[in-house]
């Protein structure tokens, strides 16, 4: 099948093989000489190991632990604070300490019984309020950065200023619900140890193993097995689980296989950041913000992880899609003796969103106006600097977006028809709420050029057959289907000409980590980049290969430090628009109507775009108002996806949603990241509703059934 319009759907490359059940995830795969392996967790939230007693193992059972570590005890991340067995310390309900091996599961959980381990227990750090008290403390501050105008200058503003308004708004954990739960296999060989499993980025897991294994980069080899899902949770949390089986079966001269069951997914491993957001903006007499101060607080849990870049991306969508005068803002990842959190998809984004437009759809109140109106009046245009003294230098449509949704939506006809309807009605109401968004595509600053350095490799066969080799991901995003058809389109070939198997480090260049919303824009572009070159020097029948790397594009320089300059290449917007009705009796919400509008410069396949859409929608909609999930004296409560509660059929309706063309210069065929975007919406636009509906601002999500009733309570004390 030649492609004409990149756009035009194809079937998915893998779509038979999940369809049909055939293909073999981590947990389907046997091999010759394998034993299982079960973690022995701390029951206690800090405390000091005193001693370890282990039970008299049968023949073939073993224990591994840190004294099995050939190289240095930590989980080669960012920074070296992530052991990859406690040894000493412990620092979070479920860090691992010991490994228990073995060649049945039911024998291995009847030994983890009876390990006895005695600790000295230490007061722990159990939620982000506790952790703000203390951030001043040793220990306790992990990552802090700060920017924007001089406080001196917005204090002589504020003594200026009508009103000064002050927020506090608050975001829980979110959990990825990936469909297959975490698992790793590593397979024993005495010249390297080859680990396969679940996972979105080959070279974080190669590196972290070369260092704890302290081996040469060709004892290691790392190869990606079918993956059920990511969603970020397989970014960074894999990494631990190779080094726990590499360890394992290098220990035990035995394969290795680690795969989790749902609670125990659940229960140990990364979710998104709890936070705390503070706001304090003055305002003149017509409710026009004269400036904003944002703080920013992150719940790192136990150990740093990616924290310090997921409060970056916080931090940098601090201000929303708006051009808000003298704006400062202050940002902290802080430590609690919880399980640790980490990458997720919309990487801070989606807290931040959350709260800003939570805060501006509260002036808009303030100021008498609708709050799309009032929005409108603050949106970044093409030209405009960015908070960080960069520059959106590529066309912004998010006034055409709006104005179609608006139509589409019939906006303001919904909102008298649903003002009526309330007054009318006593038990049930109706609200429509907007959520205006960007997301920066790519990695922030320089990080592409300075620490990923993405190269691609293509290599025809002698048949005229075309393979990816890079290090990327299909995690169920479908770049298997996007990243071909754009080798394909490139090099007008039939697409199920062009092969992407799975990728194997021993066979493919670091084409740079599955995140980010960098790989259709980066990894593609480099791949229609090698295309053409391959184009320019085939010779049918005869092998062929060709490698491209990484070129950046001229900005402004990015600073770290001050964190001044472009912090992206490019963005990509979003509008959505929701309709909700509230049973006040129960706390119900029922979502009614949903519409969206995005813009993503071009879309590579209008199915697999859908797909996003929807399912990023679901995610964003279910952060704002379903998924609960918490931590009682640092252990989390939640064991179950029935007890967490994410959307299912019944609570997701028929969306509504356009693509608007936008070609970006240095994506592949004027494609940018769409990944995260579709997700960040969800959650502002459905609290925008409920308050609508209620007439009664939140702050914070998700707003509950529980949250509703209480506030109704409040609400209804305060006029009686």
């Amino acid at each position: 099948m030649k492609l004409k319009d990149i756009s035009t759907s194809v079937p998915k490359k893998d779509h038979k093989g999940k369809v049909s059940g055939q293909l073999p995830y981590i947990s389907d795969v046997k091999v010759e000489n394998m034993v299982y392996g079960v973690l022995y967790r701390s029951p206690i939230a800090y405390g000091k190991i005193k001693s370890i007693q282990l039970p008299d193992f049968p023949e073939g059972y073993e224990a591994v632990g840190a004294e099995d570590i050939p190289g240095p005890n930590y989980v080669k991340i960012i920074k070296e604070d992530q052991p990859i067995f406690a040894n000493d310390w412990v620092n979070y309900i479920g860090e691992p300490i010991l490994m228990l091996v073995g060649k049945e599961l039911e024998t291995l959980y009847h030994l983890l019984d009876e390990v006895k381990i005695e600790f000295e227990e230490h007061q722990a750090i159990y939620t982000l309020d506790e952790a703000i008290k203390q951030k001043s403390a040793p220990g306790v501050n992990m990552a802090s950065y700060e920017f924007g105008e001089s406080l001196e200058t917005i204090t002589s503003i504020e003594l200026k200023a009508h009103q000064i308004i002050e927020e506090d708004y608050a975001t829980g954990y979110q959990e990825h619900v990936y469909l297959e739960p975490q698992g790793m296999l590593a397979i024993y060989k005495n010249d390297e140890i080859v680990v396969q499993g679940s996972m979105q980025c080959l070279y974080y897991i190669k590196n972290a193993l070369v260092n704890a294994l302290a081996c040469g980069e060709d004892d290691v080899r790392v190869v990606q097995s079918p993956t059920g899902g990511g969603f970020g949770g397989k970014e960074e949390f894999p990494s631990m689980m190779a080094c726990h089986v590499a360890i394992a079966a290098k220990a035990v001269k035995k394969s290795v296989m680690l795969v989790f069951d749902r609670s125990e997914d659940m229960v140990v491993t990364t979710k998104r950041h709890p936070a705390k957001l503070k706001y304090r903006t003055a305002i003149d007499k017509s409710g026009n913000i004269l400036s904003m101060c944002v703080e920013v607080f992150l719940d790192g849990g136990a150990n740093v992880g990616l924290s310090s870049v997921v409060l970056q991306r916080a931090l940098l969508n601090s201000a929303g899609v708006y051009k808000i005068p003298h704006f400062h803002a202050k940002g902290y990842v802080l430590k609690t003796n919880t399980v640790p959190n980490g990458a997720f998809r919309g990487f801070g984004a989606p807290q931040s969103f959350a709260g800003i437009e939570s805060h501006i759809g509260h002036l808009s109140k303030l100021a008498n106006k609708d709050p799309l109106d009032y929005k409108r009046n603050y949106l970044v245009k093409q030209g405009d600097p960015t908070i960080t003294k960069g520059n959106f230098r590529d066309p912004i449509l998010m006034e055409e977006m709006i104005e179609d949704l608006l139509k589409s939506s019939n906006y303001k006809k919904k909102k008298q028809e649903f003002q009526q309807f309330n007054q009318q009605n006593q038990r049930y109401k109706k609200g429509i709420g907007t959520s205006l968004f960007l997301h920066g595509c790519g990695f922030t600053g320089s990080g592409e050029r300075d620490h990923i350095k993405a190269k691609v490799k293509l290599v025809k066969s002698k048949d005229d057959q075309v393979s990816l080799k890079i290090s990327n991901s299909d995690m169920g995003q479908g770049i298997y289907t996007t990243l071909s058809k754009i080798v394909a389109k490139e090099l007008d070939l039939p697409f199920e000409d062009v092969l992407y198997p799975d990728p194997d480090t021993k066979e493919v260049p670091d084409s740079g980590p599955t995140v980010a919303s960098r790989t259709t824009m980066i990894v593609g572009k480099l791949l229609e980049r090698a295309a053409k070159k391959l184009k320019d020097k085939w010779q049918s029948g005869v092998e062929q290969e060709v490698v491209e790397d990484y070129v950046h594009r001229e900005m402004i320089p990015w600073n770290e430090k001050t964190f001044t300059g472009d912090a992206y290449p490019a963005y990509s917007w979003g509008v959505n628009i929701v309709e909700v009705e509230v049973d006040t009796l129960t706390g119900n919400i029922k979502l009614e109507k949903v519409y969206a509008n995005y813009e993503v410069g071009k879309v590579i396949d209008d199915r697999v775009m859908k797909g996003q859409i929807d399912g990023g929608l679901a995610q964003g909609l279910a952060y704002g108002y379903l998924e609960k999930m918490t931590s009682k004296e640092g252990r989390i409560q939640q064991k179950s996806i029935t007890d967490y509660g994410p959307p299912t059929s019944l609570d997701v309706v028929s969306i509504q949603s356009k693509v608007f063309d936008n070609p970006y210069a240095d994506g592949p065929y004027g494609a940018k990241g769409a990944g995260e975007l579709t997700l960040i919406g969800g959650a502002p636009a459905v609290q925008a509703a409920i308050e609508d509906a209620l007439q009664i601002p939140f702050q914070q999500i998700p707003i509950t059934p529980e949250v509703i009733i209480e506030s109704l309570y409040v609400k209804e004390g305060e006029e009686g």
